[in-house]
């Protein structure tokens, strides 16, 4: 089982590496799949995220590919919906089946989302910018940011999915003159503090497998070098659809 929680690293981690999608929206149904209970299978999934995208945030950096005011900005909003979502948790002590229906459910319409959200980019560019034209300059605005933050909190520490996928669309409808470097490098950093406050949450919950959650990450941290190395090698024009539809199906399986 062990090989199996490697393995499961290793092709998520390439796909992460070769499209910039997958992360929770992939590991976390798969651990399903093993039998691993869904508020253990958040729980780990959250601080697998965040070890992965710190290494991510390190190159980005020295990329300047990250808007760290803007980075402040999405944080000062999720970071304090984490916390309240976790109190809120920890405060009503349902029972380990309640918690695992919800973060089911939660877990559910949150790749319903991703997927939608996966399709849709391509359509919402064109829709923003018909014509191919420069976008107006950047300008932060900080109060929709702080909610998208606040959103993206909450479904984040009940499902551990939403940062990357749904994160990067947000800011790119709010704004569309920032560069898609900077837009996915911003989200990256957003998502690793968000994730390290959620995992740990969850973790005090007793919501982590410490011993998958290290292999998972033995197949991963390779498996993310990999894909970004054959990235500009390989298409993902086949990929991306594929994604949307296989977290679709997840999805509704887990809704219904």
């Amino acid at each position: 089982m062990e090989l199996g929680y490697a393995v499961a690293g290793l092709v998520v981690g390439f796909i992460v590496g070769l499209t910039g999608v997958g992360g929770g929206s992939l590991m976390t149904p798969i651990l399903l799949w093993f039998g691993i209970a869904p508020s253990t299978a958040v729980g780990t999934d959250l601080l697998y995220a965040a070890i992965t995208k710190a290494g991510g945030v390190f190159v980005h950096h020295k990329q300047k590919h990250v808007d760290w005011q803007l980075t402040g900005w999405l944080a000062a909003g999720s970071v304090p919906a984490s916390l309240l979502t976790l109190g809120l948790l920890s405060w009503l002590h349902l029972s380990s089946h309640a918690l695992d229906s919800i973060f089911k459910l939660v877990l559910g319409l949150a790749l319903l989302l991703t997927a939608a959200s996966i399709l849709l980019k391509p359509k919402l560019i064109k829709l923003i910018n018909p014509h191919g034209h420069p976008p107006a300059e950047f300008a932060l605005k900080p109060l929709p940011t702080v909610l998208i933050g606040v959103g993206l909190g909450v479904l984040v520490t009940l499902s551990s999915i939403g940062a990357g996928a749904l994160g990067t669309l947000a800011l790119f409808v709010l704004y569309p003159a920032l560069p898609t470097t900077r837009l996915v490098g911003t989200e990256i950093a957003h998502a690793v503090p968000l994730t390290l406050v959620a995992g740990l949450g969850h973790a005090s919950m007793g919501n982590l497998n410490y011993m998958l959650l290290l292999n998972l990450l033995m197949g991963s941290l390779p498996g993310i070098w990999l894909g970004s190395k054959l990235t500009r090698r390989l298409t993902d024009s086949w990929l991306r659809p594929a994604l949307a539809v296989m977290l679709a199906i997840v999805g509704a399986k887990l809704v219904m």
